[in-house]
């Protein structure tokens, strides 16, 4: 995939890093032929220019026992689609909000410690609120494939 204002090795660099993002400066460096400082100067860049956001842990919530994820499509009125959306933000079971093209304005991830969580998130929160349409929604059985980061 082609990013304009990424040279080859910026590329190289974070198509590595989406791999392991545990690499180190040295590691980066003996792979793509450059030396530690030249990488921390172009990571630096990148961070700087917003390209890099940030490093994380990724946590697979089944993998915790009963965690329970689910994704809701959510149909509002065009009036109160910023208010549905600041109330999404606020909920700590809500993990990703996207405003999308197509039969819903959002499309919502949640992640639940239990299925009576989900419940508790679906009764008290989404069926809560105001100028929603329509919501539906998909539990989560199993991750088949979940790619982290941009594949350049």
């Amino acid at each position: 995939m082609y990013l304009s204002g990424l040279d080859e090795i910026d590329r190289k660099m974070l198509d590595l890093l989406t791999q392991n993002a545990r690499y180190t400066y040295s590691e980066l460096g003996e792979r793509l032929g450059l030396s530690r400082v030249a990488i921390k100067n172009r990571m630096d860049a990148l961070e700087q220019r917003g390209v890099i956001e940030g490093y994380t842990v990724i946590v697979n919530p089944q993998r915790l026992g009963s965690a329970v994820s689910c994704y809701y499509e959510i149909e509002t009125r065009p009036e109160a689609l910023p208010r549905v959306i600041a109330a999404l933000q606020d909920c700590p079971s809500i993990t990703q909000i996207y405003r999308v093209t197509g039969a819903c304005r959002l499309h919502v991830h949640a992640v639940a410690a239990s299925q009576e969580e989900l419940e508790t998130l679906t009764r008290e929160v989404l069926d809560q609120l105001s100028g929603v349409e329509r919501i539906e929604s998909s539990v989560i059985l199993s991750r088949v494939k979940d790619v982290k980061g941009l594949r350049l």
